[in-house]
């Protein structure tokens, strides 16, 4: 692998977590509403209210990654303050 791909790691595992909190929902609540607006005869009751749910858990989710993301970097800075820099 080239060097410059440890750079880009946290970001695109930042990318990979917020789009499956994105996807996951959104895509069960597709399926899951359709197949019960089918089953119960209603017509697109379950499929919208499992996509309120579906946008809600995707915001929560976003935003617990989003806190946790700025406590690790602020994590990362004083540990960068606390030893001298590295000329390498």
């Amino acid at each position: 692998m080239p060097k410059d791909f440890n750079q880009w790691k946290p970001a695109l595992a930042l990318f990979g977590e917020v789009t499956g909190w994105i996807v996951a929902p959104v895509l069960g609540a597709l399926y899951l509403g359709k197949y019960l607006d089918e089953v119960q005869g209603t017509e697109n009751l379950y499929f919208l209210g499992l996509t309120a749910l579906a946008f809600i858990i995707s915001c929560t989710g976003i935003g617990v990654i989003g806190v946790r993301y700025i406590r690790q970097m602020e994590q990362d800075q004083k540990a960068k303050e606390k030893k001298p820099y590295d000329r390498k």
